[in-house]
């Protein structure tokens, strides 16, 4: 199962930003994944498996499409 992430989705990671948010906005997705912290506007760049491996869940999404 392929999850496909979208800019703009909303996800929530394991554990939460030094400032105490862990909501965290997708600004581009590809090999590295670019991400803003919702509480104080960090942004962050992640590899995909290291960002795969620390994400939560999706708290919200335009568009959730899964492929099998």
């Amino acid at each position: 199962m392929i999850v496909k992430y979208n800019i703009g989705d909303v996800v929530q990671l394991k554990k939460p930003h030094p400032c105490g948010e862990n909501k965290w906005e997708i600004m581009r997705t590809g090999v590295d994944f670019k991400l803003k912290c919702l509480g104080c506007e960090r942004q962050v760049w992640l590899a995909r498996r290291e960002f795969e491996r620390r994400m939560k869940k999706i708290i919200s999404s335009k568009d959730l499409e899964i492929e099998e």
